[in-house]
């Protein structure tokens, strides 16, 4: 009875949050106060409202407010000042020049390729690679919006599927060393070479290369069905006195981050490596002038680049946490795993029900580790009891996890793509979801057909 409530109170509250975005009420006021109220009432059934590594105020009704701090702090102090240092150097470096450099120089070897979609599609490649080397799904994806955004709106790629392509690369898990995969290969009871190279990398393979098609089809369906003309620069309208190799500065943030990896050279933060490159910047703007007081006017573009980041992103990712929070306190995922414990041990049926759940919980939570963390633990319990090969249920619940995150509307990659790109984070969800769809359906199918369903006797 109290899961069924837990449950209700959790789809109610959601359905109410997704109809006033939809309405066009602020994104971040409607999540905000959909986390308040979800916090009230679990600290009316009395559950504990701030994080097991967090002490408790001593009230409940304080903890609210206490893990608002939280919040503001983390999302402020890191992944935000991360988002703001980003939003930052993408100010500047239109306020340089350095991105119609970029497209100025492009636009010739573009001319020869009539499809804007096939550069989007590239660019998809280029950002799944990327994830290799960024292995958070929000840094990955602003990342790409301060760098590879700016370049695919210019050549023609509109504002919707170029935001869709930085928001989706990390929906297919390809880093063999992340703590998902980790996790993952205990819990499949393999050892993290053969689980990650010869088992999950070939599903991930397959359903990155079917997503990138139905990204071409799919965004330029809805580019054609919403009538949406695209933002290309036309050479002859590009006016910069900046000269030809700045088309490579938007660029180093990327180099930077495959360099300084720990492998190349010390393993650097990126905001350490943003501040590199933007100090490199400034410094090659005053040798081409020897003008302090025009450098400094260009910085103080990227200052006012940060506060507006700081309003529009970070503070939607600080209203998103909240919500997932109250998801979470009310009992909304332990309800969902009470439910998927309650089913039989068919494989098929089981690996569906385990992926459709983990999957609604990354949707309505925004996260990908939490409802997989929170899921792996029955994997190997269930495999036993049902005599199942537990890679079998493994695979298909890590990629669901990140697939269902890309197209949740609080998840904090989603936010802040939709936050840099001033697009609603439902639009994104729109433009990413026939791609993630398709992506499951191809995780599902390679997964019945590449991993054994149950356990191969020696």
């Amino acid at each position: 009875m109290l899961t069924f409530f837990e449950l209700a109170v959790g789809i109610l509250v959601i359905i109410g949050v997704a109809r006033y975005i939809i309405k066009g009420y602020s994104a971040t006021g409607v999540l905000f106060v959909g986390g308040l109220v979800l916090l009230i009432i679990s600290a009316i059934m009395g559950h504990r409202i701030l994080p097991a590594s967090e002490a408790s105020t001593g009230f409940l009704s304080v903890d609210i407010v206490e893990y608002i701090k939280i919040l503001l702090m983390s999302r402020g102090g890191d992944l935000g000042m991360m988002i703001m240092v980003l939003c930052g150097f993408a100010a500047y470096m239109t306020h340089i020049g350095a991105n119609d450099m970029v497209v100025k120089l492009a636009s010739k070897p573009l001319q020869f390729i009539n499809s804007p979609y096939l550069l989007m599609v590239a660019a998809y490649f280029v950002a799944c690679l990327m994830s290799l080397a960024v292995s958070s799904a929000t840094g990955l994806g602003v990342l790409l919006m301060a760098t590879l955004f700016p370049v695919m709106v210019n050549v023609g790629i509109s504002r919707g599927a170029a935001a869709a392509i930085c928001a989706s690369p990390a929906a297919i898990i390809l880093s063999p060393t992340s703590g998902d995969v980790v996790l993952a290969a205990k819990a499949s009871e393999m050892d993290l070479v053969n689980f990650a190279f010869k088992t999950t990398l070939p599903v991930s393979i397959a359903a990155i290369i079917c997503m990138a098609i139905a990204h071409f089809f799919w965004q330029r369906f809805l580019d054609k069905k919403e009538n949406i003309t695209s933002e290309q620069l036309d050479i002859k309208e590009i006016d910069t006195s900046a000269p030809s190799f700045y088309a490579i500065l938007p660029f180093t943030p990327i180099i930077g981050v495959l360099i300084f990896d720990g492998k190349w050279g010390p393993s650097l933060h990126i905001i350490t490596i943003l501040v590199i490159c933007m100090l490199l910047s400034a410094i090659i703007e005053f040798l081409r002038s020897f003008n302090t007081k025009t450098v400094f006017a260009g910085l103080d573009v990227a200052w006012r680049g940060m506060a507006d980041a700081f309003a529009n992103v970070v503070m939607l990712l600080v209203a998103a946490g909240l919500f997932a929070q109250g998801l979470s306190t009310i009992g909304f995922i332990q309800s969902l795993i009470s439910i998927a414990t309650s089913f039989g041990s068919g494989s098929i049926i089981l690996m569906l029900v385990l992926v459709v759940l983990t999957m609604l919980a990354a949707m309505t939570t925004g996260s990908g580790n939490a409802p997989f963390y929170a899921f792996v633990e029955l994997i190997p319990r269930l495999a036993q009891q049902a005599g199942i090969n537990p890679a079998y249920l493994t695979i298909p619940m890590l990629q669901a996890s990140n697939l269902g995150r890309t197209i949740s509307p609080v998840s904090g990659v989603v936010v802040a793509v939709a936050g840099m790109a001033k697009i609603s984070p439902f639009e994104v969800v729109k433009r990413t979801s026939v791609p993630v769809l398709v992506g499951l359906i191809v995780v599902i199918l390679a997964t019945e057909i590449l991993v054994p369903a149950t356990v191969m006797l020696p």
